[in-house]
């Protein structure tokens, strides 16, 4: 594993293991709460992450017993019409509501307090493991604002309109099991053992052919955003390419050959 400690005050740490990518939340002390530093630091790490040829997946995770309790409002208040939800053509928003279009996977490992952005990040991720101990709440109408990290629309197709609306319209808090039933998550596990089983999917992942998971991931992304009927029309354009690698020749020989394949990612 190799180690970035440059990151500014260590809000967000970068680290690597093989092909995966470690992003952890470190701002225990205020159980994991964005403030303006936070938000950017985290962007960073995961274009930095989309920019590694090297990298085939992101896991993301928290320090201390809580994923995030939300928002640092008392630090964002004056900041929040500076555009530091905004970002440019180059960087990954971790929300996904600006910015460039992640093309990599990121998995998620959340575990007690999981607030407001918390939510909204797991929305925007691929794959969610959630400790049974988790407590999740939309509560931003109980702040006196709105969502605007992605749930307005994620958490309502994940769970349904009349699934949503009682959680979204008056931010009430919910439990893993609740979370489980609206889609929010994949998977429930025992206390402390989320990330361990974030890492172990992480990692199936990365063994995956490269080039494959990305076409899946960008076609279901393209169905997410511009319909069923868009992604459907557009999905042979993704197989030529894919047919051609040197990957789906591997993906053959492994399965000829009755061993693990091993993709290069070409």
């Amino acid at each position: 594993m190799t180690t970035d400690s440059t990151t500014q005050d260590n809000r967000i740490t970068y680290d690597t293991d093989g092909t995966i990518c470690l992003i952890g939340l470190n701002r225990a002390n205020k159980r994991n709460a964005f403030d303006s530093h936070m938000i950017t630091q985290l962007s960073d790490a995961l274009t930095r992450y989309e920019d590694d040829e090297h990298l085939r997946c992101a896991l993301i995770f928290a320090y201390g017993d809580h994923f995030t309790a939300g928002l640092d409002l008392v630090e964002l208040q004056d900041k929040l019409n500076d555009g530091v939800f905004e970002f440019d053509d180059n960087q990954i928003d971790p929300w996904g509501i600006s910015g460039r279009l992640r093309t990599k996977p990121v998995v998620v490992a959340v575990k007690g307090t999981c607030f407001t952005v918390a939510i909204e990040l797991m929305l925007n991720c691929d794959v969610v493991i959630a400790s049974d101990n988790c407590n999740f709440a939309q509560m931003e109408v109980q702040r006196g604002i709105m969502p605007f990290g992605g749930a307005t629309v994620r958490f309502v197709a994940a769970a349904g309109w009349q699934k949503a609306m009682p959680y979204l319209l008056t931010g009430k808090a919910f439990d893993a099991q609740t979370a489980d039933r609206l889609n929010l998550v994949s998977e429930v596990v025992a206390n402390g053992f989320e990330y361990e089983r974030a890492l172990m999917l992480a990692q199936e992942i990365s063994k995956a052919a490269p080039l494959g998971v990305r076409g899946a991931l960008s076609s279901a992304q393209d169905a997410s955003r511009n319909g069923a009927a868009t992604a459907l029309a557009n999905i042979h354009s993704y197989l030529p390419p894919l047919f051609h690698s040197e990957d789906a020749k591997e993906g053959v020989m492994a399965m000829v050959e009755r061993r693990e394949a091993e993709f290069k990612g070409y």
